[in-house]
C-alpha cells in the first residue's frame, strides 16, 4: 500500500478562538473522559453537555460496581477531549483540564436540561426520556484549548 501524497507546504493547526470553541462544544455532544487512580488511567467514550462554562456527564452505571465511579472520586484532575475529522486537513479539536466533582441533588435538573441541549446519547435512553437515578458529574475548566486544522499554507 502506498503512502498518501504529500505536500510540500506545511499543513497549519491555529488556535480556536473563545466563540469557536464554545460553539464546537454545543455542537459536538460526545467525546473522551480521562480519570485517573494512582498511576492509572482510564478513559473512556462519554455523552457531555456544555452551558458555557462547565461540561457535565452522566455516568452511566450498571450492575453493582461502577469502575467509572471509584475513578471519579479519586481523580484529583481529569482531562476531557473531544474532535471532529472532516479530513485530514479539516478538523476540530477541545481539551479541558480540571477537577471533576459530584453535582448535587438540588441542581440535577439544570444538568439533565444542560444534557438534553447538547449532548449525543446511546440508544439506552432516548431523547426527552429522562434519565433517572445516575451520577451526575461536572468537570470544572481550569484548561480549555481549542485547536482546528486550515488545511496547507498557501
Amino acid at each position: 500500500m502506498a503512502a498518501p501524497e504529500t505536500s510540500d507546504r506545511p499543513l497549519r493547526g491555529v488556535a480556536m478562538d473563545e466563540t469557536e470553541r464554545d460553539e464546537f462544544l454545543r455542537e459536538r455532544g460526545i467525546g473522551v473522559l480521562s480519570l485517573a487512580s494512582e498511576d492509572v488511567a482510564y478513559g473512556f467514550p462519554i455523552s457531555f453537555g456544555w452551558d458555557g462554562d462547565h461540561l457535565y456527564f452522566i455516568l452511566l452505571q450498571f450492575g453493582e460496581g461502577s469502575e467509572k465511579l471509584d475513578y471519579a472520586a479519586t481523580t484529583e484532575r481529569a482531562t476531557f477531549s473531544t474532535y471532529n475529522f472532516e479530513d485530514e486537513h479539516h478538523w476540530r479539536s477541545v481539551v479541558a483540564r480540571g477537577p471533576i466533582e459530584a453535582v448535587s441533588a438540588d441542581e440535577t435538573d439544570d444538568v439533565t436540561e444542560t444534557m438534553f441541549e447538547n449532548a449525543q446519547f446511546a440508544s439506552l435512553f432516548p431523547h426527552g426520556e429522562p434519565i433517572t437515578d445516575q451520577p451526575r458529574y461536572r468537570l470544572v475548566p481550569e484548561e480549555l484549548t481549542g485547536q482546528k486544522g486550515q488545511g496547507h499554507d498557501a
